[in-house]
């Protein structure tokens, strides 16, 4: 099993540069720098963020990350429920599409029985009507 290499990355975020370390790809590191700087603009558009002192900045731009965060959790438990239940009625259905087989089995077994019943009795009949007919004639 190769072994992933850890990943050295200088970004740009709030007009510093930062060296992330890490066993994601470069990519990765410069999109979690491009949300933060995105978050940063956001709030630079806000006149009272802009005025507030820079620590308090800090804070409301980490409860903004914790709030995506958390709500981000949310919506993958509200997701994996649906892909149990999901699986669930797949279960069912595949349960419900078995026993269905099954009785079409069964039903087509006695439709083929049905079907040489009739034609025994048809033979049965066509020879008693040759044997009636052969008694008329007596």
């Amino acid at each position: 099993m190769a072994m992933v290499e850890k990943t050295d990355t200088e970004v740009i975020i709030g007009g510093k540069v930062f060296t992330l370390s890490g066993y994601e790809s470069e990519e990765y590191l410069q999109k979690v720098a491009l949300y933060i700087n995105n978050m940063i603009a956001d709030y630079n558009k806000m006149d009272a963020f802009k005025r507030a002192p820079l620590d308090q900045q800090n804070v409301l731009i980490q409860l903004n990350i914790a709030d995506d965060y958390f709500k981000a959790k949310k919506q993958i438990e509200v997701l994996e429920e649906q892909v149990k239940e999901k699986e669930k009625e797949l279960y069912d259905i595949k349960h419900e599409l078995i026993a269905a087989q099954i009785k079409l089995e069964n039903t087509e077994k006695n439709v083929k029985s049905l079907e040489e019943n009739l034609s025994d009795d048809s033979k049965k009949i066509i020879q008693m009507e040759t044997e009636l007919k052969n008694l008329k004639r007596r």
